[in-house]
């Protein structure tokens, strides 16, 4: 063979096949230790031989070959018998006594072949050992999305271990609890009362057994009903004409009252309609087809299109009120935010699919709805782009969105405070993906709960019309009992974090709650400010139900008219209004202006309202007498009386 050394190795075993396979590679290399020409027999073991021998044909090598070189060393070397495998005395094979001869080009490709497979050996363990991790992971994300699709949404979670303890140390009952001051009677004083008079027949006015008539008894016994008659009807408007009878030439020939005004000229749709419309829809979360069919039982058949088309005329009235939202808003100091999707199918230019964002903004007097049909931080950005400059340390109350960090980097005067119970939110998902990790995970769970009711305690000591130095000395108390719980779990989260053996999923959370630890903690220094940002999302809960129950917008112009609308209502319901009779008197305000918003908003801005304007909005709307009352009183029957 052209280029093989001029030896050869014989190899004589009676070990175990097995054994041989799995130590031919280092019983090669021990064997080239002895560079002998002629045959030498090492005994390292018995029924081991080793033997080398010349190959009958040489081949001519170079003088310097480093293959020749290392041939001409002729001490012999006997094999350490601790780098051999174990022989088996007993049990020979019919492959205990073959010879293996191989060149040294052969053991050297044996032995670059045994390093390789070691090492595809340790890549494929490396490898087998992160696909475990990676499908440890997968099952957890499957866990976690199993239970967010059928397991129970309350976040009302506690420990399996501790579930049924807590139901045998806590038999309550749900409802009133016994001994409890209930709420008492509802007040209906606001409801007109219409009398009924049952009496009895002529025949039962008489005694059955004589015929004696009964005598008549002072008072009668009286008993209320409730009842909701829903009834349309026509106002039919007649405007008598009259004819001049003088010759002044600026009086015309026919004179007649001025029309009725109306919300959209010429529609015959009033203002009631208009209201139970909007409200029906931006309110209680009802799609207007179904609205439709409600009112074709009633016998007025509407048209979805009529309404769709009175929306957007009447979108524009609430533009101005919108606008005075924004200004007020723009002067405080303390807000909630947070964001929704919403789907707009209208085909937009340069925009792909459907998907919009709602953002909402609350404050401490107005709620702000913004659709945007992006989630990027230019979306906050613009809505707090005219915030007073002379505002110091405004606080925002968000999640942590990286949109927000976005905003508070342009606002030096803004500061983020962000919500534990995303946190907590953090804790049970880990707990549920990882049964394993589910106690550690609890424990933790446990600690913030401790830390809504150390902070609940402080809050009840807490005057808001003093400093916070100043404040009384059980406010002081449980302040300094709020600081040192709050410093235990931030010395052991840090603690956690210089374990190199932390698990991956304890590292993700803690490392999460160590990061954004300053904006966690802003509600220590001031008590004013919310643990949680729970405030923005129940603000969001009535959107979230009209998009479930109509999906979203038909149109670009309808998800503004119910970002507007959801505005214009959020905020009459946080001043304690009757959004009913609010809507009710700004559309009569409307259609008396000609169908424009009216000039002056001061007696709709609830801010701007004197006490007895915002005292006569928060009741409902004075009841009118519906056209059976009306006709009862024409025939003499007896009518009903307001008793408001």
């Amino acid at each position: 063979m052209a280029g093989s050394p001029t030896f050869a190795l014989h190899i004589s075993l009676t070990v175990s096949p097995k054994s041989v396979y799995l130590n031919l590679a280092e019983l090669l290399l021990l064997s080239l230790q002895s560079h002998e020409k002629s045959s030498i027999t090492c005994v390292a073991l018995p029924n081991i031989r080793l033997t080398r021998c010349p190959l009958r044909k040489k081949q001519h090598l170079p003088e310097k070959s480093d293959i020749t070189s290392s041939m001409e060393h002729t001490d012999p070397q006997l094999i350490s018998t601790s780098e051999l495998a174990p022989v088996h005395r007993s049990g020979t094979t019919p492959f205990s006594q073959q010879t293996v001869v191989l060149t040294k080009q052969a053991y050297i490709e044996l032995k670059w072949e045994a390093h390789y497979w070691r090492a595809q050996h340790a890549r494929l363990v490396e490898r087998e050992a992160a696909l475990k991790v990676e499908v440890e992971a997968l099952q957890g994300i499957i866990r976690d999305l199993t239970q967010r699709l059928y397991g129970a949404k309350s976040e009302k979670s506690a420990c399996p271990d501790r579930a049924g303890e807590s139901k045998l140390a806590s038999p309550r009952k749900r409802g009133q609890q016994p001994g409890s001051t209930g709420h008492g009677r509802s007040d209906r004083t606001a409801l007109p009362v219409v009398t009924e008079m049952h009496d009895l027949s002529e025949a039962a006015k008489h005694c059955p057994a004589c015929g004696k008539a009964f005598a008549p008894f002072p008072g009668a016994e009286s008993s209320d009903v409730i009842e909701i008659p829903v009834q349309a009807h026509i106002r039919r408007i007649q405007r008598p004409r009259y004819h001049k009878t003088c010759q002044c030439p600026q009086v015309p020939g026919i004179v007649t009252a001025p029309p009725a005004p109306r919300v959209i000229p010429k529609s015959r749709l009033g203002v009631s309609v208009w209201t139970m419309v909007l409200l029906d829809k931006y309110l209680y979360g009802r799609p207007t087809h179904r609205l439709c069919e409600e009112l074709q039982h009633h016998g007025v058949p509407l048209a979805q299109g009529t309404l769709t088309d009175g929306l957007q005329r009447i979108a524009v009235l609430f533009e101005p009120v919108m606008r005075a939202l924004y200004e007020r808003q723009m002067g405080e100091k303390l807000f909630h935010g947070d964001e929704t999707r919403w789907e707009v199918f209208e085909e937009v230019e340069g925009k792909t699919g459907h998907r919009w964002y709602l953002w909402v903004t609350q404050s401490a007097s107005v709620v702000f709805y913004r659709m945007a049909p992006g989630r990027g931080a230019d979306v906050p950005k613009a809505h707090f782009a005219k915030l007073r400059k002379d505002l110091v340390d405004v606080v925002l109350v968000c999640d942590r969105y990286s949109a927000y960090k976005c905003l508070a980097k342009d606002h030096d005067e803004l500061i983020l405070a962000y919500c534990w119970a995303h946190v907590r939110r953090d804790f049970l998902k880990a707990a549920r993906s990882w049964p394993e990790l589910e106690s550690w995970m609890f424990a933790w769970v446990d600690d913030i709960h401790a830390l809504y009711r150390l902070n609940k305690a402080r809050l009840e000591g807490w005057d808001e019309t003093v400093p916070r130095d100043q404040q009384s000395a059980a406010f002081a108390e449980r302040h300094r009992d709020l600081e040192t719980h709050l410093s235990q779990m931030q010395a052991r989260c840090e603690a956690h974090l210089l374990d190199p053996d932390l698990h991956l999923v304890k590292k993700k959370v803690l490392s999460s709650l160590h990061n954004h630890w300053d904006g966690l903690t802003v509600f220590v220094e001031r008590p004013e400010v919310a643990m949680d940002n729970n405030t923005a999302e129940r603000i969001l809960r009535n959107p979230v139900v009209g998009r479930k129950n109509y999906y979203g917008s038909g149109s670009v112009w309808s998800a503004h008219l119910a970002a507007m609308m959801f505005s214009v209502v959020q905020t009459v319901l946080l001043w304690g209004l009757n959004p009913h009779h609010w809507l009710s008197a700004f559309i009569q305000a409307c259609a008396e202006n000609g169908g424009q918003s009216p000039s002056d908003l001061s007696s709709f801005l609830p801010w701007q309202m004197t006490p007895e304007r915002r005292e006569e909005l928060a009741r409902p709307v004075p009841v009118t007498w519906p056209p059976a009352a009306c006709l009862a009183q024409e025939r003499g029957e007896p009518a009903g009386a307001d008793t408001s």
